[in-house]
C-alpha cells in the first residue's frame, strides 16, 4: 500500500473536515461496518471477546482484534485483564462509548422501520 503524504492535499482536506464537521468526526471513531455493530453489542453491558466473537459471527477474529483495539485507543472501549491463568478479558463501554448508545439505538431503530418498509414511497 502507498504511504499518504501528510502535507497532501487529501490528507489537509480530511484533517480540515475531521476539525471543523462533527458528523466526520463521529464517522472517524465508529465508521466503517464492524465497530457500530461491537459497540452495540457491548451496549447491554461487558463482554468477554469469546461472547462478543459470538455475537458477531461473521467478522473475524483478526478483524475483530483489530477494531476492539481502535476502539480502545479511540477511547470508546475499555479493555479489562484479570491476571488469572487462563487470561480473563472483558470489554465495556467507557463514558464516551456509552455516550455513542443512543446514536446506535436510533440507527437500529431507523433500520428496524425501513425494513419493515415504513420509509418506502407509496
Amino acid at each position: 500500500m502507498t504511504a499518504i503524504k501528510e502535507t497532501s492535499t487529501i490528507q489537509q482536506n480530511k484533517k480540515y473536515a475531521l476539525d471543523k464537521c462533527p458528523v466526520a468526526y463521529v464517522m472517524e471513531k465508529i465508521g466503517g461496518h464492524w465497530k457500530p455493530i461491537i459497540l452495540y453489542q457491548l451496549s447491554n453491558g461487558d463482554k468477554r471477546y469469546s461472547v462478543l466473537k459470538r455475537a458477531i459471527p461473521a467478522v473475524t477474529e483478526k478483524v475483530l482484534i483489530q477494531h476492539l483495539k481502535q476502539l480502545e485507543a479511540d477511547g470508546l472501549v475499555i479493555r479489562i485483564a484479570k491476571p488469572v491463568v487462563p487470561p480473563h478479558v472483558t470489554y465495556e463501554l467507557s463514558k464516551a462509548g456509552k455516550g455513542l448508545i443512543p446514536v446506535i439505538h436510533q440507527m437500529a431503530e431507523w433500520a428496524f422501520k425501513d425494513m419493515d418498509g415504513e420509509y418506502k414511497s407509496e
